[in-house]
C-alpha cells in the first residue's frame, strides 16, 4: 500500500515547458483543489483502512497484528503529516498577511 500524501506529490521538477504554458489563476486554483482533495481523500482512506483492520482484529476475523499495527502507523503519520502541513501553510498565510505592500 503507497502512501497518499508522498503519491500527491511529483517525484520529480517539472520541465522547462511545463513552467512555460500559460495557465489561468482558476485552473491553477482548480488544480490545487483537486490535489488537495485528493490527498484529503488519501488520508481518509488510509484511516479508514486502519480502523477496519482493527475492528477485524478484534473480533477475530484477522490474526495478523503486524499487519493492522501497520497499518495503524501509515494511518498515524499521514495524518501527522496533513496537521503539519495544515499548520505550516496557515503559518505561511499568517506571515503573507503582516506583510506591508
Amino acid at each position: 500500500m503507497s502512501n497518499p500524501i508522498i503519491n500527491t506529490i511529483p517525484l520529480s521538477q517539472p520541465s522547462q515547458t511545463q513552467w512555460e504554458k500559460n495557465i489561468s489563476p482558476g485552473e491553477a486554483h482548480a488544480t490545487f483543489a483537486n490535489q488537495l482533495k485528493d490527498a484529503v481523500a488519501g488520508v481518509n482512506k488510509a484511516q479508514i483502512l486502519s480502523n477496519e483492520k482493527t475492528k477485524a482484529l478484534a473480533r477475530g476475523d484477522i490474526n495478523d497484528l503486524h499487519d493492522v499495527m501497520i497499518s495503524s502507523q501509515k494511518a498515524s503519520i499521514t495524518m501527522k503529516t496533513t496537521v503539519e502541513m495544515q499548520s505550516k501553510v496557515v503559518e505561511a498565510y499568517k506571515e503573507i498577511m503582516r506583510m506591508q505592500v
